[in-house]
Protein backbone atom coordinates (compact mmCIF):
# COMPACT_ATOMS: atom_id res chain seq x y z
CA UNK A 1 0.00 0.00 0.00
CA UNK A 2 2.71 2.25 0.82
CA UNK A 3 4.13 1.37 -2.47
CA UNK A 4 1.34 2.85 -4.17
CA UNK A 5 1.10 6.07 -2.26
CA UNK A 6 3.27 7.90 -4.05
CA UNK A 7 1.78 6.71 -7.49
CA UNK A 8 -1.83 8.21 -5.87
CA UNK A 9 -0.57 11.37 -5.64
CA UNK A 10 1.27 12.02 -8.56
CA UNK A 11 -2.11 11.05 -10.55
CA UNK A 12 -4.44 12.84 -8.37
CA UNK A 13 -1.63 15.75 -9.08
CA UNK A 14 -1.86 15.45 -12.63
CA UNK A 15 -5.49 15.63 -12.30
CA UNK A 16 -5.77 18.48 -10.66
CA UNK A 17 -3.51 20.05 -12.98
CA UNK A 18 -5.17 19.12 -16.57
CA UNK A 19 -8.47 20.46 -15.20
CA UNK A 20 -6.75 23.96 -14.36
CA UNK A 21 -5.04 24.02 -17.46
CA UNK A 22 -8.29 23.01 -19.47
CA UNK A 23 -9.92 26.41 -18.05
CA UNK A 24 -7.63 28.62 -19.13
CA UNK A 25 -8.36 30.51 -22.16
CA UNK A 26 -6.60 30.13 -25.25
CA UNK A 27 -6.63 32.10 -28.58
CA UNK A 28 -7.95 30.84 -31.15
CA UNK A 29 -8.89 31.56 -34.63
CA UNK A 30 -12.65 32.77 -35.65
CA UNK A 31 -14.60 30.68 -37.04
CA UNK A 32 -16.95 33.01 -39.41
CA UNK A 33 -18.75 30.25 -40.73
CA UNK A 34 -22.65 30.64 -40.79
CA UNK A 35 -23.81 27.06 -39.25
CA UNK A 36 -26.86 28.47 -37.05
CA UNK A 37 -25.70 26.31 -34.72
CA UNK A 38 -27.75 26.78 -30.95
CA UNK A 39 -25.22 24.83 -29.57
CA UNK A 40 -22.41 26.87 -31.42
CA UNK A 41 -20.87 30.13 -29.39
CA UNK A 42 -19.12 30.89 -32.12
CA UNK A 43 -20.21 34.54 -34.01
CA UNK A 44 -23.16 32.90 -35.97
CA UNK A 45 -24.07 30.38 -33.65
CA UNK A 46 -27.45 30.71 -31.89
CA UNK A 47 -26.32 29.71 -28.56
CA UNK A 48 -27.99 33.43 -27.24
CA UNK A 49 -31.46 33.39 -28.86
CA UNK A 50 -31.94 29.62 -27.57
CA UNK A 51 -30.55 30.19 -24.17
CA UNK A 52 -33.32 32.72 -24.04
CA UNK A 53 -36.15 31.23 -25.94
CA UNK A 54 -38.08 30.60 -22.25
CA UNK A 55 -37.46 34.79 -21.73
CA UNK A 56 -39.02 35.37 -25.30
CA UNK A 57 -41.76 33.25 -24.97
CA UNK A 58 -42.54 32.84 -21.02
CA UNK A 59 -45.82 31.69 -21.05
CA UNK A 60 -44.87 28.98 -23.67
CA UNK A 61 -43.61 25.30 -23.04
CA UNK A 62 -40.17 25.35 -25.05
CA UNK A 63 -39.30 22.02 -26.82
CA UNK A 64 -36.27 21.12 -29.04
CA UNK A 65 -36.55 18.94 -31.96
CA UNK A 66 -33.98 16.75 -33.14
CA UNK A 67 -35.48 15.19 -36.07
CA UNK A 68 -36.83 15.62 -38.97
CA UNK A 69 -40.38 17.01 -38.64
CA UNK A 70 -42.17 14.55 -41.01
CA UNK A 71 -41.19 11.52 -37.94
CA UNK A 72 -41.57 14.30 -35.13
CA UNK A 73 -44.83 15.77 -35.94
CA UNK A 74 -46.18 12.81 -37.01
CA UNK A 75 -45.23 10.90 -33.34
CA UNK A 76 -47.01 13.96 -31.43
CA UNK A 77 -50.54 13.77 -33.41
CA UNK A 78 -53.73 12.37 -32.36
CA UNK A 79 -52.86 9.14 -33.60
CA UNK A 80 -49.51 9.11 -32.54
CA UNK A 81 -47.40 7.51 -29.56
CA UNK A 82 -45.79 10.95 -28.37
CA UNK A 83 -46.09 12.68 -25.21
CA UNK A 84 -48.28 15.54 -26.24
CA UNK A 85 -49.79 16.79 -29.27
CA UNK A 86 -48.17 18.98 -31.10
CA UNK A 87 -50.03 22.11 -31.51
CA UNK A 88 -48.53 26.00 -31.30
CA UNK A 89 -45.34 27.77 -32.78
CA UNK A 90 -42.60 25.79 -35.12
CA UNK A 91 -39.35 27.73 -35.39
CA UNK A 92 -36.90 26.97 -37.97
CA UNK A 93 -33.78 29.42 -38.33
CA UNK A 94 -30.87 29.15 -41.31
CA UNK A 95 -31.32 25.47 -42.12
CA UNK A 96 -34.99 24.93 -43.65
CA UNK A 97 -33.16 23.38 -47.43
CA UNK A 98 -32.23 20.33 -45.35
CA UNK A 99 -36.18 19.91 -44.86
CA UNK A 100 -37.26 17.00 -47.04
CA UNK A 101 -40.55 16.12 -48.75
CA UNK A 102 -42.62 14.67 -45.95
CA UNK A 103 -41.01 17.04 -43.75
CA UNK A 104 -42.85 20.13 -45.73
CA UNK A 105 -45.79 18.43 -46.44
CA UNK A 106 -45.89 17.29 -42.28
CA UNK A 107 -45.14 21.35 -41.21
CA UNK A 108 -48.05 22.44 -43.82
CA UNK A 109 -50.47 19.67 -42.35
CA UNK A 110 -48.97 21.35 -39.02
CA UNK A 111 -50.08 24.64 -40.06
CA UNK A 112 -53.19 23.75 -41.60
CA UNK A 113 -55.30 22.74 -38.21
CA UNK A 114 -54.01 26.33 -36.98
CA UNK A 115 -50.35 26.57 -36.21
CA UNK A 116 -47.83 29.13 -36.78
CA UNK A 117 -44.66 27.87 -39.14
CA UNK A 118 -41.71 30.47 -38.86
CA UNK A 119 -38.84 30.05 -41.04
CA UNK A 120 -36.05 32.30 -41.23
CA UNK A 121 -33.60 31.47 -43.88
CA UNK A 122 -31.98 32.83 -47.12
CA UNK A 123 -33.60 30.03 -49.17
CA UNK A 124 -36.32 27.51 -49.45
CA UNK A 125 -36.72 24.19 -49.78
CA UNK A 126 -38.17 24.01 -53.49
CA UNK A 127 -41.11 22.18 -52.48
CA UNK A 128 -42.42 25.41 -50.12
CA UNK A 129 -41.84 27.66 -53.20
CA UNK A 130 -43.68 25.49 -55.02
CA UNK A 131 -46.70 25.12 -52.73
CA UNK A 132 -46.66 29.26 -51.79
CA UNK A 133 -46.17 30.00 -54.94
CA UNK A 134 -42.76 32.25 -53.69
CA UNK A 135 -39.57 33.79 -55.51
CA UNK A 136 -36.49 34.81 -53.79
CA UNK A 137 -34.08 36.99 -55.45
CA UNK A 138 -30.14 38.18 -54.31
CA UNK A 139 -28.94 41.60 -55.01
CA UNK A 140 -25.36 42.61 -53.70
CA UNK A 141 -24.49 45.07 -51.81
CA UNK A 142 -22.64 47.80 -53.20
CA UNK A 143 -21.19 49.40 -50.27
CA UNK A 144 -17.99 49.07 -48.96
CA UNK A 145 -18.67 48.81 -45.29
CA UNK A 146 -21.28 45.87 -46.52
CA UNK A 147 -24.14 47.26 -44.12
CA UNK A 148 -27.84 47.25 -44.73
CA UNK A 149 -30.47 48.32 -43.22
CA UNK A 150 -33.65 46.05 -42.00
CA UNK A 151 -36.79 47.86 -41.13
CA UNK A 152 -40.73 46.85 -40.32
CA UNK A 153 -43.79 47.64 -42.25
CA UNK A 154 -44.92 49.43 -38.82
CA UNK A 155 -43.00 52.42 -38.03
CA UNK A 156 -43.22 51.77 -34.07
CA UNK A 157 -40.62 49.34 -34.93
CA UNK A 158 -37.21 50.77 -35.44
CA UNK A 159 -35.22 50.06 -38.25
CA UNK A 160 -31.09 48.76 -37.38
CA UNK A 161 -28.56 48.43 -39.48
CA UNK A 162 -26.50 45.17 -40.33
CA UNK A 163 -22.66 44.78 -40.98
CA UNK A 164 -21.16 41.92 -42.92
CA UNK A 165 -23.67 41.67 -45.27
CA UNK A 166 -22.64 40.96 -48.56
CA UNK A 167 -25.92 41.70 -50.31
CA UNK A 168 -30.01 41.28 -49.49
CA UNK A 169 -32.48 38.10 -50.13
CA UNK A 170 -35.65 39.04 -50.93
CA UNK A 171 -39.11 38.11 -52.29
CA UNK A 172 -39.77 38.97 -55.74
CA UNK A 173 -42.86 37.77 -56.38
CA UNK A 174 -45.82 38.56 -54.13
CA UNK A 175 -48.97 39.13 -56.08
CA UNK A 176 -50.55 36.12 -54.32
CA UNK A 177 -54.05 37.63 -52.47
CA UNK A 178 -53.19 37.67 -48.98
CA UNK A 179 -49.91 37.97 -48.58
CA UNK A 180 -49.10 40.39 -46.05
CA UNK A 181 -45.23 42.30 -46.21
CA UNK A 182 -44.26 43.11 -42.63
CA UNK A 183 -40.45 44.13 -43.18
CA UNK A 184 -37.45 44.96 -45.24
CA UNK A 185 -34.27 44.90 -46.37
CA UNK A 186 -32.83 48.54 -47.57
CA UNK A 187 -29.64 49.14 -49.31
CA UNK A 188 -29.95 50.60 -52.77
CA UNK A 189 -33.49 49.68 -52.54
CA UNK A 190 -36.15 49.02 -50.05
CA UNK A 191 -37.65 44.96 -50.54
CA UNK A 192 -39.42 42.85 -49.21
CA UNK A 193 -37.27 40.50 -46.74
CA UNK A 194 -40.47 39.41 -44.14
CA UNK A 195 -43.67 38.63 -45.01
CA UNK A 196 -46.85 36.78 -43.65
CA UNK A 197 -48.60 34.36 -45.62
CA UNK A 198 -52.12 32.65 -44.37
CA UNK A 199 -52.20 28.88 -44.89
CA UNK A 200 -55.50 26.79 -44.14
CA UNK A 201 -56.31 27.93 -40.56
CA UNK A 202 -52.67 28.91 -39.59
CA UNK A 203 -50.42 31.33 -40.91
CA UNK A 204 -46.65 31.24 -42.08
CA UNK A 205 -44.22 33.59 -41.20
CA UNK A 206 -41.02 34.45 -43.78
CA UNK A 207 -37.82 35.87 -43.14
CA UNK A 208 -34.67 36.04 -45.30
CA UNK A 209 -32.12 37.49 -42.89
CA UNK A 210 -31.37 34.57 -40.74
CA UNK A 211 -27.82 35.52 -39.60
CA UNK A 212 -29.47 38.50 -37.51
CA UNK A 213 -30.33 35.89 -34.92
CA UNK A 214 -26.88 34.72 -34.56
CA UNK A 215 -24.47 35.69 -31.34
CA UNK A 216 -22.87 38.02 -33.06
CA UNK A 217 -25.50 40.39 -34.02
CA UNK A 218 -27.85 40.07 -30.79
CA UNK A 219 -24.59 41.05 -28.98
CA UNK A 220 -24.23 43.94 -31.50
CA UNK A 221 -25.27 47.66 -30.70
CA UNK A 222 -29.18 47.22 -30.08
CA UNK A 223 -30.06 44.93 -32.72
CA UNK A 224 -31.57 42.56 -30.34
CA UNK A 225 -34.53 44.57 -30.28
CA UNK A 226 -34.98 43.72 -34.46
CA UNK A 227 -35.22 40.06 -32.85
CA UNK A 228 -37.64 40.86 -30.30
CA UNK A 229 -39.98 42.66 -33.01
CA UNK A 230 -39.76 39.94 -35.64
CA UNK A 231 -40.67 37.40 -32.83
CA UNK A 232 -43.35 39.47 -31.62
CA UNK A 233 -45.55 38.30 -35.04
CA UNK A 234 -45.14 35.04 -33.55
CA UNK A 235 -48.97 34.56 -32.01
CA UNK A 236 -49.31 33.19 -28.14
CA UNK A 237 -49.61 29.19 -28.32
CA UNK A 238 -49.41 26.30 -25.95
CA UNK A 239 -45.40 25.76 -27.45
CA UNK A 240 -42.57 26.64 -29.37
CA UNK A 241 -41.09 23.79 -31.47
CA UNK A 242 -37.26 24.96 -32.04
CA UNK A 243 -35.93 22.68 -35.08
CA UNK A 244 -31.90 21.76 -34.05
CA UNK A 245 -29.23 22.15 -36.13
CA UNK A 246 -28.01 18.92 -35.07
CA UNK A 247 -30.57 16.00 -36.61
CA UNK A 248 -30.68 12.51 -35.27
CA UNK A 249 -30.17 9.97 -37.73
CA UNK A 250 -32.41 7.39 -36.08
CA UNK A 251 -36.12 6.90 -35.65
CA UNK A 252 -38.27 9.12 -33.21
CA UNK A 253 -38.44 8.67 -29.78
CA UNK A 254 -40.25 10.19 -26.93
CA UNK A 255 -36.61 10.89 -25.59
CA UNK A 256 -35.48 13.15 -28.60
CA UNK A 257 -35.84 16.26 -26.55
CA UNK A 258 -32.84 17.62 -24.47
CA UNK A 259 -32.88 20.51 -21.65
CA UNK A 260 -29.72 20.70 -20.84
CA UNK A 261 -25.93 18.89 -22.01
CA UNK A 262 -22.99 18.22 -19.64
CA UNK A 263 -20.81 21.33 -21.82
CA UNK A 264 -23.20 23.59 -20.36
CA UNK A 265 -22.58 22.36 -16.57
CA UNK A 266 -18.56 22.71 -16.90
CA UNK A 267 -19.17 26.02 -17.80
CA UNK A 268 -19.54 26.43 -14.20
CA UNK A 269 -16.98 27.13 -12.14
CA UNK A 270 -18.38 25.17 -8.88
CA UNK A 271 -19.81 22.41 -10.79
CA UNK A 272 -16.48 22.06 -13.09
CA UNK A 273 -14.56 21.85 -9.42
CA UNK A 274 -17.29 19.52 -8.25
CA UNK A 275 -16.94 17.06 -11.50
CA UNK A 276 -13.26 17.10 -11.64
CA UNK A 277 -13.23 16.26 -7.18
CA UNK A 278 -15.41 13.50 -7.72
CA UNK A 279 -13.44 12.18 -10.34
CA UNK A 280 -10.23 12.68 -8.29
CA UNK A 281 -12.06 10.26 -5.72
CA UNK A 282 -13.31 8.03 -7.65
CA UNK A 283 -9.75 7.18 -9.29
CA UNK A 284 -8.63 7.01 -5.87
CA UNK A 285 -11.27 4.39 -4.55
CA UNK A 286 -10.34 2.10 -7.94
CA UNK A 287 -6.66 2.11 -7.13
CA UNK A 288 -6.61 1.55 -3.22
CA UNK A 289 -9.50 -1.21 -4.25
CA UNK A 290 -8.22 -2.91 -7.44
CA UNK A 291 -6.17 -6.00 -5.20
CA UNK A 292 -9.11 -8.27 -4.88
CA UNK A 293 -8.98 -10.44 -2.00
CA UNK A 294 -10.21 -13.76 -3.93
CA UNK A 295 -8.54 -15.19 -7.22
CA UNK A 296 -10.63 -14.06 -10.03
CA UNK A 297 -12.46 -16.76 -11.85
CA UNK A 298 -11.76 -16.25 -15.30
CA UNK A 299 -14.97 -16.03 -17.24
CA UNK A 300 -14.64 -17.41 -20.74
CA UNK A 301 -17.31 -15.68 -23.51
CA UNK A 302 -17.71 -17.13 -26.56
CA UNK A 303 -16.34 -15.12 -29.59
CA UNK A 304 -18.03 -12.30 -31.04
CA UNK A 305 -18.36 -10.51 -34.21
CA UNK A 306 -16.83 -7.28 -33.04
CA UNK A 307 -16.64 -5.53 -36.86
CA UNK A 308 -19.33 -3.26 -36.02
CA UNK A 309 -17.49 -1.63 -32.08
CA UNK A 310 -13.88 -1.83 -33.94
CA UNK A 311 -15.44 0.66 -36.36
CA UNK A 312 -17.60 2.76 -33.47
CA UNK A 313 -13.51 2.84 -32.16
CA UNK A 314 -11.89 4.10 -34.57
CA UNK A 315 -14.35 6.64 -35.15
CA UNK A 316 -14.72 7.79 -32.16
CA UNK A 317 -10.82 8.19 -32.38
CA UNK A 318 -11.00 10.42 -35.30
CA UNK A 319 -13.53 12.56 -33.49
CA UNK A 320 -11.32 12.96 -30.35
CA UNK A 321 -8.33 13.43 -32.16
CA UNK A 322 -10.41 16.06 -34.13
CA UNK A 323 -9.28 15.14 -37.48
CA UNK A 324 -12.62 16.02 -39.46
CA UNK A 325 -10.23 16.17 -42.63
CA UNK A 326 -9.57 12.14 -42.56
CA UNK A 327 -12.92 11.18 -41.52
CA UNK A 328 -14.57 13.55 -44.55
CA UNK A 329 -12.24 11.58 -47.03
CA UNK A 330 -13.61 8.54 -45.91
CA UNK A 331 -16.84 9.43 -45.96
CA UNK A 332 -16.72 10.71 -49.63
CA UNK A 333 -14.89 7.32 -50.44
CA UNK A 334 -17.52 5.49 -48.64
CA UNK A 335 -20.44 7.36 -50.48
CA UNK A 336 -18.64 6.95 -54.08
CA UNK A 337 -17.58 3.32 -53.40
CA UNK A 338 -21.40 2.82 -53.01
CA UNK A 339 -22.38 4.57 -56.45
CA UNK A 340 -20.33 2.31 -58.36
CA UNK A 341 -21.70 -0.56 -56.88
CA UNK A 342 -25.23 0.30 -56.92
CA UNK A 343 -25.55 2.29 -60.03
CA UNK A 344 -21.87 1.17 -61.66
CA UNK A 345 -20.94 4.97 -62.56
CA UNK A 346 -17.77 6.23 -62.65
CA UNK A 347 -17.01 8.48 -60.34
CA UNK A 348 -13.72 9.79 -60.97
CA UNK A 349 -15.32 12.53 -62.16
CA UNK A 350 -18.08 14.23 -60.55
CA UNK A 351 -19.50 16.96 -63.86
CA UNK A 352 -22.64 17.72 -64.81
CA UNK A 353 -22.80 14.65 -66.83
CA UNK A 354 -22.19 12.43 -63.92
CA UNK A 355 -24.96 15.05 -61.78
CA UNK A 356 -27.88 13.68 -64.42
CA UNK A 357 -26.78 10.14 -65.07
CA UNK A 358 -27.21 10.09 -61.02
CA UNK A 359 -30.21 11.82 -60.94
CA UNK A 360 -31.76 9.20 -63.45
CA UNK A 361 -31.19 5.96 -61.89
CA UNK A 362 -31.37 6.80 -58.06
CA UNK A 363 -34.88 8.46 -59.02
CA UNK A 364 -33.42 11.75 -57.60
CA UNK A 365 -34.22 15.56 -58.07
CA UNK A 366 -31.62 16.99 -59.95
CA UNK A 367 -31.46 19.89 -57.95
CA UNK A 368 -30.54 17.64 -54.65
CA UNK A 369 -28.15 15.52 -56.35
CA UNK A 370 -26.69 19.03 -57.73
CA UNK A 371 -25.97 20.12 -54.06
CA UNK A 372 -24.85 17.23 -53.37
CA UNK A 373 -22.23 17.25 -55.50
CA UNK A 374 -21.34 20.38 -54.98
CA UNK A 375 -20.94 19.50 -51.29
CA UNK A 376 -18.25 16.95 -51.94
CA UNK A 377 -16.25 18.87 -54.32
CA UNK A 378 -15.98 21.53 -51.80
CA UNK A 379 -15.23 19.61 -49.46
CA UNK A 380 -11.93 17.97 -51.63
CA UNK A 381 -11.03 21.74 -52.12
CA UNK A 382 -10.84 22.93 -48.82
CA UNK A 383 -7.62 23.17 -46.36
CA UNK A 384 -9.11 23.99 -43.16
CA UNK A 385 -11.89 21.58 -41.74
CA UNK A 386 -14.04 22.36 -38.51
CA UNK A 387 -16.84 19.82 -37.17
CA UNK A 388 -19.58 21.43 -39.12
CA UNK A 389 -17.99 21.11 -41.93
CA UNK A 390 -18.75 17.11 -41.31
CA UNK A 391 -22.05 17.47 -40.30
CA UNK A 392 -22.94 19.18 -43.31
CA UNK A 393 -21.76 16.73 -45.84
CA UNK A 394 -23.33 13.72 -43.51
CA UNK A 395 -26.69 15.99 -43.75
CA UNK A 396 -26.43 15.75 -47.78
CA UNK A 397 -25.64 12.62 -47.57
CA UNK A 398 -28.36 11.35 -45.64
CA UNK A 399 -30.73 13.36 -47.34
CA UNK A 400 -29.95 11.41 -50.68
CA UNK A 401 -30.84 8.30 -48.51
CA UNK A 402 -33.74 9.18 -46.91
CA UNK A 403 -35.89 11.23 -49.60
Amino acid sequence: MKKTLPVVIVIAALIIIGAIASSVKRTKTVDWKESFNEQSVKPYGLKILYNELSSLFPDHKIRTVYHQPSSYLKENSKSGYGDHEAAGNYIIIGNSNYLTTYSVDALLKFVEEGNTLFISSYYYTQALHDTLNIDIDFDFNPKKDSISKLSFKNKDFAPVDIDKNAGDYYFSNLNQTGYEVLGYAETDEKRPNFIRVPFGDGRILLHTEPKIFSNYNILKDDRYTYVEHVLSYIPDGESIYFDSFLKYQTPYNTNVEEESNLSWFLEQLAFRWAWYTALVFLILFMIFNAKRRQRIIKIITPLRNTSLAFVKTISNLYIEAKDYRNLTDKKITYFLEKIRTDYNLDTSTLDEEFIKKLAAKAGKKTDDVTKLVACINRMRAKDEFFEDNLVELNRYIEAFYSK
